[in-house]
């Protein structure tokens, strides 16, 4: 393969997240000032430590940008450097979890989070994953008839188990989460509270969705999805929680950060505080809201019967076309989703029964109400005639013509 091969690749991946409808919930498209930064030649400096403590000379720039990095994370959530603490240099929130379990706890230790089938995260004891291979995990699940959280079982479930940790924040539940309650249950238990927000934190700083602070001990959070900035992810914890998580970052499990992300999350966290953001964030769930009517209305069943959030999951067992089968489809027809395990789901993992769909990627694009209806009965449409070649390239002829109107990243190439 020659270097020009590469560039032609990925200016096809650009065409194609240009032409077609991004509605996988845990993406978004980055600033082209975002971008940049990651460009940068900062990625050439190697910068192991933390500002002012570092095992390289050369950093006093790096320096500058990461401290810069740090107080802009905690203005973002409207939080005092007295109090709280940011570490921006996880480079993922799998990587950001767990500096917060081998931070505060030992391997072994009792933990609660969220079933995955539920909507819970790999991270939050999969026994596929390193958090379910290395600690205990007791998981509560969402209540069967209404596919929400039922706190008084997950009070109960606390009470019996006495985790050390609670989780909560999760990555395919549709409603608000009540950080109050799951406080009250921590703090009755003798638990340390955990928020991981990767979800939802662009809607926290926009006020789409209650916050985590105070009542949460520790917030992790990626930094790609609602907050519109590089894949990376960062941790915002208790004053007096911050040294144990900054030895488990470093020299616990990561060597040198990556700067030029640090960077690219600097400009994220300002552009993130801007009105147009906010905004933006109030129309994501405007967007999630009227989508999910628009389903409703051509008979597709939801999961919790819609949304509060960004995203919403379709049951397609009506529809007698599995998960995979549904997202494939529409993926033919231009608009990308995620197949997705419901709650109590009868099918497996790797073919599940639902599928995830999300606005923010959408909202950033400019989308509102009015496109929203348009793309529910596109959707609809499919899953109802998955096998219809016909109607596939009908629709992504529409989609393209539509998302023509809505340019990201206009006369971008490489």
């Amino acid at each position: 393969m020659e270097i020009k091969e590469v560039f032609d690749l990925i200016n096809q991946e650009t065409d194609r997240q240009e032409k077609g409808l991004v509605m996988i919930a845990s993406e978004n498209y980055a600033s082209l000032d975002v971008l940049k930064a990651m460009g940068t030649p900062l990625s050439n400096k190697y910068s192991e430590g933390y500002p002012g403590k570092r095992y390289y000379s050369g950093n006093q720039f790096i320096d500058q940008i990461e401290s810069s990095a740090q107080k802009l994370a905690l203005q973002l959530f409207g939080l005092d450097e007295e109090n709280w603490h940011a570490n921006v240099q996880p480079h993922s929130g799998s990587s950001a979890n767990l500096a917060v379990y081998l931070g505060l706890l030992q391997p072994g230790d009792k933990i609660m989070g969220l079933d995955l089938g539920a909507g819970g995260h790999l991270t939050h004891g999969s026994p596929v994953n390193f958090s379910g291979k290395l600690f205990n995990f007791i998981h509560y699940n969402l209540d069967p008839e209404t596919g929400k959280l039922d706190y008084a079982e997950v009070a109960r479930i606390a009470e019996t188990e006495k985790p050390k940790l609670i989780v909560c924040g999760f990555t395919a539940y549709t409603q608000q989460i009540d950080f109050v309650k799951f406080s009250e249950i921590a703090k009755a238990n003798g638990a340390l509270l955990m928020a991981d927000i990767s979800h939802i934190a662009g809607l926290i700083v926009g006020g789409a969705h209650p916050s985590p602070f105070p009542y949460a001990d520790i917030v992790t959070t990626t930094t790609h999805k609602t907050l519109r900035g590089p894949r990376s992810a960062m941790i915002i914890c208790k004053n007096e929680l911050a040294k144990q998580i900054d030895k488990a970052v470093f020299p616990g499990m990561q060597g040198g950060p990556l700067e030029n992300v640090i960077a690219a999350k600097a400009i994220c966290f300002i552009e993130d505080q801007s009105e147009k953001f906010k905004s933006d964030q109030i129309q994501t769930v405007k967007n999630a809201e009227t989508l999910a009517e628009g389903l409703k209305a051509n008979g597709l069943n939801l999961v919790a019967g819609g949304t509060q959030t960004h995203l919403l999951i379709i049951d397609c067992r009506n529809l007698n076309i599995s998960g995979k089968e549904g997202s494939n489809a529409m993926a033919e027809a231009g608009i990308y989703a995620n197949a997705n395990m419901i709650p109590y789901d009868p099918s497996t993992p790797m073919n599940p029964s639902g599928i995830r769909l999300g606005t923010p990627a959408l909202t950033t694009r400019g989308f509102k109400e009015t496109e929203m209806k348009m793309v529910a009965d596109w959707i609809a449409q499919i899953l109802k005639n998955p096998t219809d070649e016909n109607l596939k390239k009908e629709i992504k002829n529409q989609v393209e013509n539509l998302t023509a109107k809505f340019p990201i990243y206009p006369n971008l190439s490489y």
